[in-house]
């Protein structure tokens, strides 16, 4: 059995399970914390396993990505730009005219309820356009 016919057979929650165990430092912490946090902020986010690895959570439409690398563990949200973000959590990709990403250091600490609020306001977006 290949890897890929491995992760065909997984869910999308189990894929993000190993990649949290397989990333074994405080990337797989955050990655993990965040995960809470969307789940936390919307029960209904449907978890999804995309582009060859990537953690994705959605709620009538993409709300963010989890993606990790060396040194940051980045939340890219698909809508960003259009969100409201009193709290200044956007960090990252702050030009594109669509997605705003927050990059996550090791060590650094999360605003959760703002985190929260952000998700909540991306799933609400994605209601009203589906709507339209």
């Amino acid at each position: 059995m290949t890897k890929n016919d491995t992760q065909e057979s997984q869910s999308a929650s189990q894929l993000i399970d190993a990649r949290i165990k397989e990333l074994d430092d405080w990337r797989g912490t955050m990655l993990s914390r965040l995960r809470t946090l969307v789940k936390e902020a919307d029960p209904e986010v449907v978890e999804e396993w995309k582009w060859r690895g990537v953690p994705v959570w959605s709620h009538d439409g993409l709300i963010c990505t989890g993606e990790t690398y060396k040194s940051v563990v980045k939340m890219t949200f698909a809508k960003g730009a259009a969100l409201k973000d009193p709290s200044g959590l956007f960090n990252s990709s702050l030009d594109g005219n669509t997605r705003r990403a927050i990059d996550f250091h090791e060590g650094e600490k999360i605003d959760e309820e703002a985190l929260k609020t952000l998700v909540r306001a991306a799933v609400t977006l994605n209601k009203s356009k589906a709507k339209g």
